[in-house]
């Protein structure tokens, strides 16, 4: 694909928070290029073919999506009636300190058959992308890796655009310092779906059917999630997500955390056999610690910044981010 213009939008992060911000753009007929250096676009939101030869893809980032927004609610609206997501459940288990496990109710939880990627690739259809490209610098002008633009998007956790940012630039400033936490995904794959009509140990009540779970107060897994569930096709696989302290342990080798969460994870379900495979991922910044006061930040260089730190670390919130700092930039443009 051809080379980002000077009079291009460079959105740097193909996650749905850049991605949003860059449809944005493109619907007030502002050019804009998305410089994403993966080979698709996705970012937190990542469906993977696990094991790598299974047709079948798990979702290793975000575990669901909810809807608030009314704009947000009239794009999940679109994807559902076109195939792409469902809702998926309003009541999730949560397993207590004590043991015990308890039923919760919330907002309604939605998911997508084809894996929660594909949403990002329905908002990323018709834009303007170049793929394997990596960022090194934004510096003034503002310019990326020295090529001019007429502004500047990062769509990214912060420590990751504090890396990029020159320190004469605004932008710099609002990143700087801010600390997120880590978290490692592990997929397990098993035989069979052992955990169907289950009474966890440490629970009175009546079996639990277990979509996702909250796991508190527990050293290593914060949720676990019922994969085949939520994608609608039963299929045994679990995902876990650690706890950020077990996290730390494991960043130059996420595939450590994978034996303590597979005890962590039989001893809460009770499970009696073993998993088939496993696969494990890691988030070096998987959501901030504290989040920004306000949805997005644009500074005098017009260099941007989006994504789910701007608010509440959720699907909606970078979807939110990203297009509102899209539509500050065109008007800012006069586009």
């Amino acid at each position: 694909m051809s080379a980002p213009e000077a009079q291009d939008v460079l959105v740097v992060g193909g996650g749905i928070s850049g991605v949003a911000c860059a449809r944005a753009l493109t619907e007030s007929g502002t050019p804009v290029r998305l410089l994403e250096r993966a080979h698709r676009v996705g970012g937190r939101m990542s469906s993977k073919p696990v094991p790598a030869d299974a047709g079948r893809v798990v979702d290793l980032g975000a575990a669901y999506f909810t809807v608030r927004d009314e704009e947000f609610a009239a794009v999940a609206e679109s994807w559902r009636r076109r195939g792409f997501a469902v809702p998926w459940t309003d009541t999730l288990a949560s397993h207590e300190p004590d043991g015990s496990w308890t039923s919760k109710s919330g907002p309604e939880r939605w998911c997508a058959p084809g894996g929660l990627r594909t949403l990002v690739d329905d908002l990323a259809r018709d834009l303007r992308i170049s793929y394997g490209h990596t960022v090194t610098a934004v510096g003034p002008g503002p310019a990326v890796d020295g090529l001019a633009a007429r502004a500047v998007v990062l769509a990214m956790p912060d420590p990751q655009a504090a890396r990029l940012l020159d320190p004469a630039l605004g932008a710099a400033a609002v990143v700087a310092g801010r600390t997120w936490q880590p978290v490692i995904s592990v997929a397990l794959g098993y035989g069979h779906r052992g955990w169907e009509h289950l009474t966890p140990p440490g629970s009175s009540s009546a079996p639990l059917r277990l979509r996702a779970a909250f796991v508190n107060g527990h050293p290593d897994v914060s949720l676990v999630a019922d994969d085949g569930d939520r994608r609608g096709d039963l299929a045994p696989v679990l995902v876990a997500h650690t706890t950020a302290e077990r996290a730390r342990q494991h960043l130059d080798d996420p595939d450590g955390a994978i034996a303590p969460v597979v005890a962590a994870v039989t001893e809460l379900l009770g499970l009696t056999d073993a998993p088939a495979w496993t696969h494990a991922h890691r988030w070096s910044y998987a959501s901030p610690a504290e989040p920004h006061d306000g949805e997005f930040s644009l500074d005098d260089d017009l260099v941007g910044l989006c994504g789910d730190g701007w608010g509440s670390p959720k699907v909606e919130t970078a979807w939110r981010s990203g297009t509102l700092l899209g539509r500050a930039i065109a008007e800012r443009l006069g586009g």
